[in-house]
């Protein structure tokens, strides 16, 4: 079956914006898939214990 891979919501893409488009997707794919060591560590959680942080931060503090 011949689907695109691509399909414009609304509007019109001209061939030369889609092949734009889809070569910018292909070089962050690329550039993602050889820095592994940049992706975040799965095992850290993403998120910080609000109770463990103090509720205010003086204006000159250098956690601000």
């Amino acid at each position: 079956m011949d689907t695109p891979h691509v399909r414009v919501e609304k509007g019109h893409a001209e061939p030369e914006e889609l092949a734009a488009l889809t070569a910018f997707l292909m070089a962050r794919a690329a550039a993602y898939a050889q820095a592994p060591s940049e992706r975040p560590d799965p095992a850290k959680a993403g998120w910080r214990r609000l109770e463990r942080v103090p509720g205010y931060k003086a204006p000159h503090s250098w956690q601000g």
